[in-house]
């Protein structure tokens, strides 16, 4: 199974940068808006979609589209090979299953250390209190 979905699942549109970057910025639309419907993929299992709703938050509208912007670099071939790796890297973090977690117990010297400090605590807190009358 390939990295990259389908090209007819993702959308871009360009549009102009803001920030530095002179007369060029101002007249050139290098940015890149990256739109890949997570809901209606079909390259992407169910869990997979969960997965990466997960993983990229805000990034994901209501409707279930993930938008990247990229306008780190002043060419928009640059911008959208950018937004194009950055979509890679969340769908392989997104097809990775998460490894299951192992139950395990409390070391020996780690319940030591527990319970030596909760009688330690124990300690300064009763030497706080008022003498007991011992009669």
């Amino acid at each position: 199974m390939s990295s990259f979905p389908p090209v007819d699942e993702i959308s871009y549109e360009f549009f102009r940068a803001s920030g530095p970057g002179g007369q060029n910025v101002n007249k050139v639309s290098t940015a890149v808006r990256l739109r890949f419907d997570v809901r209606r993929s079909s390259s992407l299992s169910e869990a997979a979609k969960a997965r990466l709703r997960h993983l990229a938050g805000r990034k994901v509208t209501d409707d279930g589209v993930l938008v990247i912007e990229a306008r780190r670099f002043r060419t928009q071939d640059q911008n959208r090979r950018d937004a194009d790796a950055r979509l890679t890297r969340l769908l392989a973090a997104a097809r990775r299953p998460p490894r299951p977690r192992k139950a395990t117990k409390p070391s020996a010297a780690s319940r030591r250390v527990r319970l030596e400090s909760k009688k330690r605590r124990g300690r300064a807190k009763r030497l706080r209190q008022a003498p007991r009358d011992l009669d």
